[in-house]
């Protein structure tokens, strides 16, 4: 597959999902670097919806990490149980926040964040990392958006 995305910009959202997650698939298929595929399905996500930022932190000892991303500067380190990404890690599930302000805790990497969504993704029995999707727009997400993401997750953890 060429290294471009085909997403219908009139298309609903789950719809650009549907279209997208095969497509990310395809892009790295055969790509054994871990590294370079969460970069792609990083960029893809951003490019798709125009999300202000899109990225993923990996476990590493008792914090999360960032790894590749798209958008402004992030934090770098985020300890377990703390902000939605840490919250999503000790929980060990996906966190649907409509506005930051009001979820306890909240990390404001960037003070244009608004509302945000978390999924975890596992290897084995434990969260290998987690997919963190912010917007610049308060309830930017829904029940559509995890339930894709998760999906999503599923093919992330194939590479691991």
């Amino acid at each position: 597959m060429a290294e471009e995305l085909h997403i219908s910009q009139t298309a609903t959202r789950a719809e650009k999902y549907e279209s997208l997650i095969p497509q990310i698939e395809a892009l790295t298929s055969g790509e054994p670097d871990l590294y370079a595929n969460l970069a792609n399905t990083a960029a893809a996500l951003r490019q798709a919806f125009g999300f202000f930022w899109v990225g993923f932190y990996l476990v590493k000892g008792e914090e999360l990490v960032l790894g590749p991303f798209q958008g402004p500067i992030a934090c770098t380190r985020i300890r377990r149980g703390k902000g939605v990404c840490g919250a999503s890690w000790e929980r060990r599930e996906s966190i649907l926040v409509p506005d930051v302000d009001q979820f306890p805790g909240h990390i404001a990497c960037s003070s244009a964040s608004r509302s945000e969504v978390v999924v975890p993704g596992f290897k084995g029995d434990e969260v290998a990392l987690v997919l963190d999707v912010d917007s610049d727009q308060l309830n930017d997400f829904s029940d559509t958006d995890q339930h894709y993401l998760e999906q999503l997750m599923r093919v992330v953890e194939k590479w691991f």
